[in-house]
Protein backbone atom coordinates (compact mmCIF):
# COMPACT_ATOMS: atom_id res chain seq x y z
CA UNK A 1 0.00 0.00 0.00
CA UNK A 2 1.36 3.33 -1.21
CA UNK A 3 1.61 5.73 1.80
CA UNK A 4 0.03 9.61 1.14
CA UNK A 5 2.19 12.01 0.22
CA UNK A 6 3.07 14.24 3.08
CA UNK A 7 4.11 18.01 2.96
CA UNK A 8 6.84 18.96 0.28
CA UNK A 9 4.43 21.80 -0.79
CA UNK A 10 7.18 24.20 -0.92
CA UNK A 11 9.53 21.97 -3.50
CA UNK A 12 6.28 20.90 -5.76
CA UNK A 13 5.45 24.74 -6.30
CA UNK A 14 9.06 25.29 -7.31
CA UNK A 15 9.39 21.92 -9.86
CA UNK A 16 5.98 23.02 -11.08
CA UNK A 17 7.09 26.84 -11.70
CA UNK A 18 9.65 25.18 -13.40
CA UNK A 19 7.71 23.36 -15.79
CA UNK A 20 5.61 26.47 -16.99
CA UNK A 21 8.57 28.71 -17.40
CA UNK A 22 9.85 29.16 -20.83
CA UNK A 23 12.83 27.39 -22.42
CA UNK A 24 14.63 24.01 -21.42
CA UNK A 25 14.87 24.05 -17.66
CA UNK A 26 17.78 22.19 -15.64
CA UNK A 27 17.00 21.49 -12.27
CA UNK A 28 19.55 19.66 -10.09
CA UNK A 29 17.46 17.69 -7.16
CA UNK A 30 19.43 16.08 -3.96
CA UNK A 31 19.42 14.73 -0.48
CA UNK A 32 20.74 12.01 1.34
CA UNK A 33 19.57 8.57 0.93
CA UNK A 34 15.48 7.44 1.75
CA UNK A 35 14.68 11.78 2.13
CA UNK A 36 11.59 11.03 -0.42
CA UNK A 37 13.60 12.35 -3.64
CA UNK A 38 11.93 9.36 -6.02
CA UNK A 39 8.18 9.79 -4.29
CA UNK A 40 8.55 13.77 -5.06
CA UNK A 41 9.60 13.48 -8.99
CA UNK A 42 6.69 10.92 -8.81
CA UNK A 43 4.46 13.31 -7.59
CA UNK A 44 5.96 15.71 -10.02
CA UNK A 45 5.44 13.93 -13.08
CA UNK A 46 1.92 12.74 -12.54
CA UNK A 47 0.02 13.80 -15.05
CA UNK A 48 2.52 14.83 -17.41
CA UNK A 49 4.25 13.40 -20.39
CA UNK A 50 8.16 12.53 -20.74
CA UNK A 51 10.83 10.11 -19.39
CA UNK A 52 11.24 8.79 -15.88
CA UNK A 53 14.42 6.94 -16.27
CA UNK A 54 15.70 5.18 -12.54
CA UNK A 55 19.52 4.89 -12.86
CA UNK A 56 21.39 1.47 -12.20
CA UNK A 57 24.55 1.16 -11.03
CA UNK A 58 25.78 -0.49 -14.14
CA UNK A 59 28.34 0.18 -17.01
CA UNK A 60 27.76 2.90 -19.34
CA UNK A 61 26.83 1.71 -22.38
CA UNK A 62 23.84 -0.74 -20.43
CA UNK A 63 22.89 3.08 -18.54
CA UNK A 64 23.08 4.50 -22.35
CA UNK A 65 20.99 2.25 -24.14
CA UNK A 66 18.25 2.25 -21.52
CA UNK A 67 17.58 5.94 -21.76
CA UNK A 68 17.91 5.77 -25.36
CA UNK A 69 14.78 3.08 -25.33
CA UNK A 70 12.55 5.33 -23.38
CA UNK A 71 13.27 8.39 -25.27
CA UNK A 72 12.36 6.94 -28.17
CA UNK A 73 9.22 5.04 -26.59
CA UNK A 74 8.14 8.63 -25.58
CA UNK A 75 9.20 10.38 -28.97
CA UNK A 76 7.21 7.78 -31.39
CA UNK A 77 11.19 7.82 -32.70
CA UNK A 78 11.49 4.05 -34.63
CA UNK A 79 15.20 5.40 -36.04
CA UNK A 80 16.62 6.45 -32.20
CA UNK A 81 15.55 2.87 -31.09
CA UNK A 82 17.65 1.59 -33.77
CA UNK A 83 20.58 3.47 -34.17
CA UNK A 84 24.03 2.06 -32.56
CA UNK A 85 24.59 4.98 -29.94
CA UNK A 86 27.58 4.15 -27.94
CA UNK A 87 27.95 7.33 -26.05
CA UNK A 88 26.00 9.96 -24.34
CA UNK A 89 27.48 12.83 -26.29
CA UNK A 90 26.06 11.07 -29.62
CA UNK A 91 22.40 10.38 -27.50
CA UNK A 92 22.19 14.21 -25.96
CA UNK A 93 23.21 15.06 -29.35
CA UNK A 94 19.97 13.51 -30.78
CA UNK A 95 17.93 14.62 -28.39
CA UNK A 96 18.69 18.17 -29.52
CA UNK A 97 18.16 17.63 -32.81
CA UNK A 98 14.70 15.88 -32.83
CA UNK A 99 13.16 17.83 -29.42
CA UNK A 100 9.34 16.53 -28.41
CA UNK A 101 6.66 19.03 -29.77
CA UNK A 102 5.52 20.33 -26.80
CA UNK A 103 7.17 20.44 -22.69
CA UNK A 104 8.08 16.87 -21.49
CA UNK A 105 9.99 15.84 -18.61
CA UNK A 106 13.48 13.70 -18.17
CA UNK A 107 14.22 12.68 -15.04
CA UNK A 108 17.15 10.77 -14.17
CA UNK A 109 16.83 9.52 -11.29
CA UNK A 110 20.46 8.68 -9.18
CA UNK A 111 21.83 10.85 -11.75
CA UNK A 112 25.01 10.12 -9.42
CA UNK A 113 25.16 6.41 -10.77
CA UNK A 114 25.77 7.90 -14.54
CA UNK A 115 28.55 9.58 -12.78
CA UNK A 116 30.33 7.37 -11.79
CA UNK A 117 30.16 4.77 -14.45
CA UNK A 118 30.91 7.77 -17.30
CA UNK A 119 32.37 11.10 -16.11
CA UNK A 120 31.89 12.41 -19.67
CA UNK A 121 27.95 12.58 -19.00
CA UNK A 122 28.43 15.73 -17.63
CA UNK A 123 30.58 17.20 -20.44
CA UNK A 124 28.29 16.04 -22.81
CA UNK A 125 24.79 17.02 -20.92
CA UNK A 126 26.56 20.60 -21.14
CA UNK A 127 27.38 20.62 -24.96
CA UNK A 128 23.77 19.67 -25.80
CA UNK A 129 22.53 22.27 -23.27
CA UNK A 130 24.88 24.86 -24.95
CA UNK A 131 23.53 24.19 -28.48
CA UNK A 132 20.23 23.57 -28.24
CA UNK A 133 18.27 21.93 -25.01
CA UNK A 134 18.54 25.19 -23.05
CA UNK A 135 15.73 26.25 -25.71
CA UNK A 136 13.90 23.30 -25.86
CA UNK A 137 10.73 21.81 -24.02
CA UNK A 138 12.71 19.62 -22.33
CA UNK A 139 12.34 19.96 -18.73
CA UNK A 140 15.32 18.07 -17.15
CA UNK A 141 15.85 16.31 -13.51
CA UNK A 142 18.64 15.21 -12.40
CA UNK A 143 18.52 13.45 -8.94
CA UNK A 144 21.21 12.08 -6.57
CA UNK A 145 21.93 10.94 -3.31
CA UNK A 146 25.46 10.95 -3.38
CA UNK A 147 25.86 14.90 -1.67
CA UNK A 148 29.52 14.72 -1.50
CA UNK A 149 29.23 13.88 -5.76
CA UNK A 150 26.64 15.87 -6.54
CA UNK A 151 28.60 18.75 -4.83
CA UNK A 152 31.87 18.36 -6.41
CA UNK A 153 30.50 17.00 -9.92
CA UNK A 154 27.65 18.27 -10.48
CA UNK A 155 26.97 21.84 -8.40
CA UNK A 156 30.55 22.78 -8.13
CA UNK A 157 32.22 25.93 -10.22
CA UNK A 158 34.29 23.19 -11.73
CA UNK A 159 31.31 20.84 -12.99
CA UNK A 160 30.74 21.49 -16.73
CA UNK A 161 26.99 21.89 -15.94
CA UNK A 162 28.10 25.15 -13.70
CA UNK A 163 26.08 27.81 -15.05
CA UNK A 164 23.48 26.15 -16.82
CA UNK A 165 21.11 24.65 -14.33
CA UNK A 166 17.63 26.75 -13.25
CA UNK A 167 17.38 25.83 -10.72
CA UNK A 168 18.76 23.26 -7.65
CA UNK A 169 17.07 21.87 -4.54
CA UNK A 170 18.57 20.20 -1.67
CA UNK A 171 15.67 18.16 0.05
CA UNK A 172 15.58 17.92 3.30
CA UNK A 173 14.04 16.13 6.57
CA UNK A 174 10.76 17.13 7.35
CA UNK A 175 9.47 18.73 10.46
CA UNK A 176 8.11 17.22 12.99
CA UNK A 177 4.89 18.53 12.42
CA UNK A 178 4.51 16.72 9.22
CA UNK A 179 6.61 13.57 10.16
CA UNK A 180 4.16 13.02 13.14
CA UNK A 181 1.23 12.20 10.26
CA UNK A 182 3.35 9.20 9.14
CA UNK A 183 2.78 7.73 13.08
CA UNK A 184 0.39 5.68 14.80
CA UNK A 185 2.15 6.69 18.29
CA UNK A 186 0.85 9.47 20.61
CA UNK A 187 2.19 12.77 20.79
CA UNK A 188 5.04 12.14 22.98
CA UNK A 189 6.05 8.79 21.68
CA UNK A 190 6.09 10.43 18.26
CA UNK A 191 8.30 13.15 19.48
CA UNK A 192 10.69 10.65 21.20
CA UNK A 193 10.51 8.87 17.71
CA UNK A 194 11.13 11.78 16.01
CA UNK A 195 14.22 12.78 17.90
CA UNK A 196 16.18 9.55 17.38
CA UNK A 197 15.58 9.27 13.92
CA UNK A 198 14.43 12.30 12.66
CA UNK A 199 12.26 13.90 9.77
CA UNK A 200 13.27 11.29 6.94
CA UNK A 201 10.13 9.93 5.61
CA UNK A 202 10.83 6.23 4.71
CA UNK A 203 12.71 6.32 8.21
CA UNK A 204 9.41 7.22 9.35
CA UNK A 205 7.30 4.68 7.26
CA UNK A 206 8.87 2.02 8.98
CA UNK A 207 8.12 3.22 12.31
CA UNK A 208 4.34 4.08 11.61
CA UNK A 209 4.62 0.03 11.71
CA UNK A 210 4.62 0.73 15.76
CA UNK A 211 2.14 2.00 18.28
CA UNK A 212 5.09 2.89 20.93
CA UNK A 213 8.86 4.13 20.35
CA UNK A 214 9.52 1.39 22.81
CA UNK A 215 8.29 -1.63 20.78
CA UNK A 216 9.92 0.59 17.92
CA UNK A 217 13.33 1.02 19.46
CA UNK A 218 13.75 -2.31 20.92
CA UNK A 219 13.24 -4.37 17.75
CA UNK A 220 14.57 -1.98 14.87
CA UNK A 221 16.98 0.53 16.54
CA UNK A 222 18.45 -2.16 19.32
CA UNK A 223 17.64 -5.48 17.21
CA UNK A 224 20.82 -7.02 15.35
CA UNK A 225 18.15 -7.69 12.49
CA UNK A 226 16.88 -4.07 13.06
CA UNK A 227 15.98 -2.19 10.22
CA UNK A 228 18.35 0.96 11.63
CA UNK A 229 20.88 -1.77 12.90
CA UNK A 230 23.10 -1.08 10.17
CA UNK A 231 21.54 1.98 8.72
CA UNK A 232 24.71 4.85 9.82
CA UNK A 233 27.12 2.17 7.92
CA UNK A 234 25.42 2.05 4.89
CA UNK A 235 25.14 6.15 5.11
CA UNK A 236 28.56 6.85 5.75
CA UNK A 237 30.00 4.47 3.49
CA UNK A 238 28.00 5.53 0.84
CA UNK A 239 29.69 9.35 1.21
CA UNK A 240 33.22 8.47 2.71
CA UNK A 241 35.62 6.31 2.05
CA UNK A 242 38.10 6.77 5.54
CA UNK A 243 34.77 5.32 7.05
CA UNK A 244 37.02 4.50 10.79
CA UNK A 245 38.28 8.57 10.79
CA UNK A 246 34.41 9.17 10.56
CA UNK A 247 32.94 6.77 12.68
CA UNK A 248 35.59 8.08 15.12
CA UNK A 249 34.77 11.50 14.81
CA UNK A 250 31.12 11.32 15.34
CA UNK A 251 31.62 8.54 18.57
CA UNK A 252 33.84 11.27 20.12
CA UNK A 253 31.28 14.20 19.84
CA UNK A 254 28.38 11.39 21.13
CA UNK A 255 30.41 10.63 23.68
CA UNK A 256 30.46 14.93 24.93
CA UNK A 257 33.70 15.24 23.37
CA UNK A 258 32.36 18.84 21.43
CA UNK A 259 35.89 20.81 20.72
CA UNK A 260 38.09 20.20 18.15
CA UNK A 261 41.13 19.25 20.50
CA UNK A 262 38.49 17.29 22.34
CA UNK A 263 37.42 15.07 19.37
CA UNK A 264 41.25 15.02 17.61
CA UNK A 265 42.26 13.55 20.86
CA UNK A 266 39.99 11.15 20.95
CA UNK A 267 40.51 10.11 17.22
CA UNK A 268 44.59 10.13 18.30
CA UNK A 269 44.85 12.53 15.17
CA UNK A 270 46.19 16.21 14.93
CA UNK A 271 43.51 18.79 15.63
CA UNK A 272 44.84 20.79 12.15
CA UNK A 273 44.12 17.32 10.32
CA UNK A 274 40.43 16.80 11.90
CA UNK A 275 38.91 20.09 10.07
CA UNK A 276 38.47 18.47 6.47
CA UNK A 277 36.86 15.47 7.95
CA UNK A 278 34.47 18.22 9.80
CA UNK A 279 33.93 20.32 7.12
CA UNK A 280 32.88 17.41 4.93
CA UNK A 281 30.27 16.43 7.53
CA UNK A 282 29.01 19.79 8.14
CA UNK A 283 28.51 19.92 4.70
CA UNK A 284 26.27 16.79 3.94
CA UNK A 285 24.73 17.98 7.57
CA UNK A 286 25.58 15.41 9.50
CA UNK A 287 26.94 17.51 11.82
CA UNK A 288 26.81 21.24 12.45
CA UNK A 289 29.22 24.28 14.03
CA UNK A 290 27.41 25.73 16.78
CA UNK A 291 28.75 29.27 18.36
CA UNK A 292 27.25 31.24 21.26
CA UNK A 293 24.07 33.22 20.94
CA UNK A 294 24.85 36.62 21.16
CA UNK A 295 28.60 35.86 21.26
CA UNK A 296 32.24 35.17 19.16
CA UNK A 297 32.45 32.31 17.28
CA UNK A 298 35.62 31.70 18.88
CA UNK A 299 33.86 29.66 21.91
CA UNK A 300 32.19 27.30 18.85
CA UNK A 301 31.19 23.76 19.63
CA UNK A 302 30.73 20.83 16.81
CA UNK A 303 27.41 18.81 17.49
CA UNK A 304 25.98 16.00 15.73
CA UNK A 305 22.58 17.13 14.18
CA UNK A 306 21.21 14.26 12.25
CA UNK A 307 18.91 12.31 14.51
CA UNK A 308 19.74 9.24 13.69
CA UNK A 309 23.24 9.36 13.53
CA UNK A 310 22.92 11.00 17.49
CA UNK A 311 20.85 7.99 18.84
CA UNK A 312 22.83 5.77 16.96
CA UNK A 313 26.38 6.67 18.18
CA UNK A 314 25.12 7.45 21.36
CA UNK A 315 23.50 4.42 22.28
CA UNK A 316 23.59 1.55 19.71
CA UNK A 317 27.35 1.84 18.42
CA UNK A 318 28.81 1.15 22.39
CA UNK A 319 26.88 -1.91 22.81
CA UNK A 320 27.01 -3.52 19.25
CA UNK A 321 29.02 -6.21 21.78
CA UNK A 322 26.32 -7.27 23.91
CA UNK A 323 23.41 -7.39 21.28
CA UNK A 324 25.29 -9.42 18.77
CA UNK A 325 25.38 -11.48 22.17
CA UNK A 326 21.72 -11.04 23.43
CA UNK A 327 23.38 -9.86 26.56
CA UNK A 328 21.71 -5.99 25.80
CA UNK A 329 19.25 -4.93 28.02
CA UNK A 330 16.88 -2.04 26.24
CA UNK A 331 15.12 -1.47 29.71
CA UNK A 332 19.04 -0.84 31.15
CA UNK A 333 19.18 2.37 28.80
CA UNK A 334 18.48 5.28 30.27
CA UNK A 335 17.67 8.03 27.18
CA UNK A 336 16.57 10.73 29.06
CA UNK A 337 19.82 13.10 28.71
CA UNK A 338 19.60 12.74 24.53
CA UNK A 339 15.85 13.55 24.61
CA UNK A 340 16.36 17.07 26.74
CA UNK A 341 19.18 17.48 23.97
CA UNK A 342 17.14 16.90 21.22
CA UNK A 343 14.44 19.12 22.93
CA UNK A 344 16.56 22.17 23.30
CA UNK A 345 16.91 21.80 19.33
CA UNK A 346 12.81 21.30 18.75
CA UNK A 347 12.53 24.07 20.73
CA UNK A 348 14.69 26.56 19.30
CA UNK A 349 14.11 25.37 15.48
CA UNK A 350 10.66 24.56 15.64
CA UNK A 351 8.52 25.51 18.06
CA UNK A 352 9.93 29.20 18.94
CA UNK A 353 9.51 30.43 15.17
CA UNK A 354 5.75 29.56 15.65
CA UNK A 355 5.71 31.33 18.80
CA UNK A 356 8.12 34.00 17.99
CA UNK A 357 8.25 35.01 13.61
CA UNK A 358 10.91 37.18 12.79
CA UNK A 359 12.72 36.27 15.45
CA UNK A 360 16.86 35.45 15.30
CA UNK A 361 17.73 32.37 18.43
CA UNK A 362 20.09 29.88 19.23
CA UNK A 363 22.05 29.06 22.66
CA UNK A 364 24.16 30.81 24.78
CA UNK A 365 26.73 30.11 26.74
CA UNK A 366 30.01 31.69 28.69
CA UNK A 367 32.70 30.55 31.77
CA UNK A 368 30.19 27.51 32.93
CA UNK A 369 26.53 29.53 32.10
CA UNK A 370 24.45 28.31 29.72
CA UNK A 371 20.89 29.51 28.64
CA UNK A 372 18.87 26.90 26.17
CA UNK A 373 17.51 29.54 24.24
CA UNK A 374 17.92 33.23 23.34
CA UNK A 375 15.44 34.80 20.97
CA UNK A 376 16.24 38.17 19.45
CA UNK A 377 13.11 40.15 17.33
CA UNK A 378 15.03 41.31 14.35
CA UNK A 379 13.34 45.03 15.01
CA UNK A 380 15.47 45.35 17.63
CA UNK A 381 12.48 45.45 20.55
CA UNK A 382 12.81 42.10 22.56
CA UNK A 383 14.16 39.44 23.48
CA UNK A 384 13.26 36.12 25.36
CA UNK A 385 15.61 34.38 27.13
CA UNK A 386 14.32 30.64 27.65
CA UNK A 387 14.96 27.39 29.55
CA UNK A 388 13.99 23.79 28.28
CA UNK A 389 12.98 21.14 30.65
CA UNK A 390 12.28 17.88 28.99
CA UNK A 391 10.49 16.49 32.16
CA UNK A 392 7.66 17.25 34.26
CA UNK A 393 8.59 20.24 36.69
CA UNK A 394 6.78 21.36 39.71
CA UNK A 395 5.60 25.05 40.31
CA UNK A 396 8.48 25.58 42.91
CA UNK A 397 11.09 23.85 40.64
CA UNK A 398 9.91 25.96 37.52
CA UNK A 399 9.70 29.12 39.27
CA UNK A 400 13.27 28.19 40.76
CA UNK A 401 14.86 28.03 37.06
CA UNK A 402 12.95 30.78 35.91
CA UNK A 403 14.57 33.35 38.77
CA UNK A 404 18.05 31.52 37.79
CA UNK A 405 17.06 32.11 34.47
CA UNK A 406 17.03 36.02 35.55
CA UNK A 407 19.98 35.67 37.35
CA UNK A 408 21.77 34.51 34.13
CA UNK A 409 20.19 36.55 31.53
CA UNK A 410 22.22 39.56 32.73
CA UNK A 411 25.40 38.63 31.16
CA UNK A 412 24.21 38.22 27.92
CA UNK A 413 25.91 41.09 25.82
CA UNK A 414 22.69 42.42 24.41
CA UNK A 415 22.07 45.96 23.65
CA UNK A 416 19.75 48.76 26.57
CA UNK A 417 15.96 49.27 25.30
CA UNK A 418 15.05 45.65 24.56
CA UNK A 419 11.50 44.51 26.21
CA UNK A 420 12.72 41.12 27.98
CA UNK A 421 10.79 38.27 28.46
CA UNK A 422 11.36 34.87 30.20
CA UNK A 423 10.06 31.53 29.39
CA UNK A 424 10.41 28.25 30.54
CA UNK A 425 9.63 25.21 27.45
CA UNK A 426 8.96 21.90 29.33
CA UNK A 427 6.89 18.53 29.57
CA UNK A 428 4.84 19.16 32.63
CA UNK A 429 4.61 22.28 34.47
CA UNK A 430 2.73 22.27 37.83
CA UNK A 431 0.89 25.98 38.27
CA UNK A 432 1.47 27.18 35.00
CA UNK A 433 -1.18 29.71 35.00
CA UNK A 434 -0.33 31.52 38.30
CA UNK A 435 3.39 31.75 36.85
CA UNK A 436 2.00 33.06 33.98
CA UNK A 437 -0.12 35.39 36.08
CA UNK A 438 3.33 36.60 37.42
CA UNK A 439 4.18 37.45 33.84
CA UNK A 440 6.45 34.39 32.94
CA UNK A 441 5.70 32.61 29.54
CA UNK A 442 5.14 28.85 30.01
CA UNK A 443 5.00 25.92 27.21
CA UNK A 444 4.37 22.98 28.09
CA UNK A 445 3.68 19.77 25.60
CA UNK A 446 -0.02 20.35 25.62
CA UNK A 447 0.94 23.76 24.27
CA UNK A 448 3.51 22.65 21.99
CA UNK A 449 0.94 19.99 20.50
CA UNK A 450 -1.59 22.82 19.81
CA UNK A 451 1.13 25.40 18.70
CA UNK A 452 2.42 23.02 16.10
CA UNK A 453 -0.94 21.21 14.83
Amino acid sequence: MISPFIDREEERSILEDEWGADGGRLIVLYGRRRIGKTRLLSEFAEGKEGILYFAEETPAHLQIKGLQELCARHLHDGLLGDLPIESWSQLFTYLVQHPPHHRSYLIIDEFTYLIKSDKSVLSALQKAWDNGLSASPWCIVLSGSVLGMMSDLALSYTSPIYGRRTRDMFLTRLPFRYAQAFLRQNFEDALRTYFAIGGVPEYLQKASEYTTFDAFAKKELFGKYGYFYREPYFLLSQEFRELKVYQGILRAIAQGNTKPSAIAGHCGIETRGLYPYLEGMIRLGFIEKESPFPGSSRNSVYKIRDNLLGFWYRFVYPEKGRIETDTFRYEECDMSQYFGERFEAFIREEVVPLIYPGYESGRWWHKGEEIDLVAIDRRGTAIVFGECKYGAKSARDAERILKGLEAKSEHVPVEEGYTKKYALFAGRVGGKEALRNKGYEIVDIDDIREIIA
